[in-house]
């Protein structure tokens, strides 16, 4: 009994390794198995990704539009959407395209093509010419007051200011944006170069189809008597007398520093008349009169 207990002893002892080593193979064929499993299970990024909006691309009635089909320059149509949301395309009659982004209106107009066998394999294209359906308003004080189209990217309030060349030299940093959402009238302010000077783009508003752009005319100080260039000019933030003064062109050879006048609103429809020094503050719409000097 005991040498077969030896010999039985000896043979599991052979067996085990292979045992193991075979438990091992069928642990990784399992999770070889489950990892592509696992991977799928996760959701890719564009999975999660929103959908663009294409709303701001989208065709409307009275955009002009430019329709062609590729070796087919014959059917080159420049068409106005009409009061239908369609517009009419040799061969197949009039398409409806209001909703629709360029790409989408360009599909369409292939599959009818297509399906009246006009065209064989249609490559149709449409390009907006002129978009007259979602535009925004920039009027007051810009360089080029005007209606500008709007779209995914010309959309915030500086672009629409680039657009319209900038603000002009008698325009504030303050501008004025109406806007109509959902039938409730709203006014907002907003102070541009603010913007620029803390880095907060959240003021940098994006506006929609309808809104109205409108920059002020900036506060001025006007300077006259004996000074180089007498006139009107931008008031600046903690604008002094002595820099309106060098904005005319400084005191002539005529002209004394010493008692320098100001004409400034009292805010009651009058003016009242101050002696100010060089380095007192100016505000909106003073007058500054330089004296003669007597010597």
């Amino acid at each position: 009994m005991n040498a077969k207990n030896t010999i039985l002893t000896l043979a599991l002892a052979a067996l085990a390794p292979a045992s193991f080593a075979a438990q091992k193979v069928a642990d990784l064929s399992v999770t070889s198995q489950s990892a592509p499993a696992i991977a799928m299970a996760q959701p890719s990024a564009a999975a999660v990704m929103p959908s663009a909006d294409l709303r701001l691309e989208a065709l409307g009635m009275g955009d002009m539009i430019r329709i062609t089909v590729f070796r087919n320059p014959e059917l080159t149509t420049e068409a106005r959407v009409n009061e239908r949301g369609g517009v009419l395309f040799p061969l197949v009659g009039e398409v409806p395209v209001a909703g629709l982004t360029p790409a989408q209106a360009a599909q369409r107009i292939g599959d009818k093509l297509r399906a009246g066998r006009y065209v064989v394999n249609p490559e149709v294209t449409v390009s907006a010419m002129q978009v007259n359906s979602r535009q925004v308003s920039v009027l007051g004080n810009v360089v080029k007051p005007g209606r500008y189209p709007i779209d995914s990217t010309n959309m915030r309030l500086t672009d629409f200011l680039a657009s319209a060349g900038g603000i002009a030299p008698t325009g504030s940093e303050r501008v004025t944006i109406l806007t109509n959402r959902n039938g409730r009238a709203e006014k907002l302010e907003v102070d541009v170069a603010e913007i620029f000077r803390s880095g907060d783009l959240s003021r940098n508003v994006s506006l929609e189809p309808g809104d109205t752009i409108f920059v002020e005319r900036a506060p001025m100080v006007y300077v006259y008597g004996e000074v180089q260039k007498g006139g009107s000019y931008r008031l600046e933030p903690n604008m002094t007398v002595m820099q309106a003064i060098a904005m005319g062109g400084g005191i002539t050879p005529r002209g004394t520093d010493r008692g320098i006048k100001i004409s400034r609103p009292d805010g009651n429809g009058g003016t009242r008349r101050i002696d100010v020094g060089l380095t007192d503050r100016v505000r909106p719409d003073d007058v500054i009169q330089v004296q003669e000097s007597l010597f």
